[in-house]
């Protein structure tokens, strides 16, 4: 490690080298995506010979996976709070996930994307996820608390609902990732209405 490193960690306090990596690969997935991020990127990036990221972590994989998490979860950390059951109305703290999604994945998707030729990072970053980690679960926790508090109906069903919802937030970023910014036609976000209509369905159904 160079000096320079070496006295930013002991200035970090408990910050470990393990740690120092992972801020390392985040930070470089926050500023240009993991299109092209190579270990070797990272190593020289934090200061350290390629060789030390192997003490501590498996494999490649483990180091993008993890620094992909903390990508994520810096992310989430800046969009705010999301409702809680009781509050408001079911209506206007849905629209509140619905709009935290979009942001999310508006800001996340393009790291995702550069790794769509490396499905052993995406499936590791799966794999990791811990129970009521990822936004999707706490959507499905939400509407399970709503339901239990009398607000939805008794048979209703968080996670077909939430489905819907995440299918919306992910239509909408990668409609936007695979059109040019210029091109002809490319579907715009959703607006207030397409949000309300998505509500109107999950609340009130289809059917006659």
């Amino acid at each position: 490690m160079s000096p320079r490193k070496a006295a930013a960690l002991r200035d970090g306090g408990d910050l470990t080298l393990r740690d120092h990596l992972i801020a390392t690969a985040e930070r470089m997935i926050a500023a240009r995506g993991t299109a092209g991020l190579t270990v070797r990127a990272i190593a020289s990036e934090a200061g350290v010979a390629s060789g030390v990221l192997y003490n501590h972590f498996a494999d490649k994989e483990e180091l993008l996976a993890t620094a992909l998490r903390a990508h994520v979860q810096a992310v989430e950390r800046t969009l705010g709070a999301l409702p809680e059951p009781g509050t408001a109305t079911v209506a206007a703290n849905l629209r509140a996930h619905v709009a935290f999604g979009l942001d999310l994945h508006r800001r996340i998707m393009p790291a995702f994307s550069g790794l769509l030729g490396r499905p052993e990072v995406l499936a590791r970053f799966a794999a990791d996820s811990l129970p009521g980690e990822e936004w999707r679960h706490r959507l499905v926790a939400y509407l399970e608390a709503e339901r239990d508090l009398g607000r939805l109906a008794p048979t209703a069903r968080p996670a077909s609902a939430a489905s819907m919802i995440v299918g919306v937030c992910h239509e909408a970023v990668l409609s936007a990732l695979l059109h040019r910014a210029d091109a002809p036609g490319e579907p715009p976000p959703p607006g207030p209405a397409d949000i309300d209509g998505l509500i109107a369905t999950i609340l009130h159904g289809i059917a006659p």
